[in-house]
């Protein structure tokens, strides 16, 4: 079955963007009141990032298909995705708070560290899923800068306390992989699932 849109099951404005970015039509299909979205995203103990990563995709995937059931809106294809940063076997979530976002970004600087972005679509019965991994080395950030970076507001909300798209980009000396997966949503991977799920765009 041919579908000219899809629910797009995320709060990111990036996600939105990069949808349009591709073509492809979509309607918000965000968490109600009564649901804890933050719960999702908790973390259990020993768990590697990847494998973190593909189960809150699928996790976000289950109660976006649940939501539409409970408020019986027209059926369509769902997309959801999630990203986590990875230093080695840690992951590095979203920051607590400005010290939580310095300590972060203290840790990647002068590193490289893996995004890890896994992207979800359900049709029917049927769901589909895909992983993309980027590497992203960034050069040695003065303590100065990061404090400016995090003063700024720009770390808050994002996993591994930084947006590829923002100023930190200026430390930011080589990428292997996907901008668009680093940002939130891999294209390549994304419109591949969307033809599956037999979405035209």
């Amino acid at each position: 079955m041919a579908h000219d849109w899809i629910y797009l099951a995320s709060q990111s404005p990036r996600r939105r963007q990069l949808l349009e970015q591709i073509g492809v039509r979509h309607e918000l299909l965000l968490p109600q009141p009564h649901e804890d979205a933050e719960a999702l995203e908790a973390e259990r103990e020993g768990e590697l990032p990847a494998d973190y990563c593909e189960r809150v995709t699928r996790a976000k995937l289950h109660a976006a298909r649940a939501r539409l059931l409970a408020t019986k809106r027209e059926a369509a294809p769902i997309l959801c995705s999630d990203t986590t940063v990875a230093l080695g076997r840690r992951i590095l979530g979203k920051p607590r708070d400005a010290a939580h976002a310095v300590e972060t970004l203290a840790a990647l600087s002068g590193r490289t560290h893996r995004v890890i972005t896994a992207v979800a679509v359900a049709s029917g019965r049927r769901e589909w899923l895909a992983v993309n991994v980027s590497r992203v080395h960034v050069a040695a950030i003065p303590a100065r800068e990061i404090e400016r970076y995090v003063a700024g507001g720009e770390p808050f909300g994002k996993a591994g306390a930084y947006a590829i798209q923002s100023g930190i980009a200026a430390w930011i000396s080589r990428i292997e992989g996907s901008y668009s997966g680093i940002m939130g949503l891999p294209l390549f991977e994304t419109a591949q699932l969307l033809r599956q799920a037999g979405v035209r765009f």
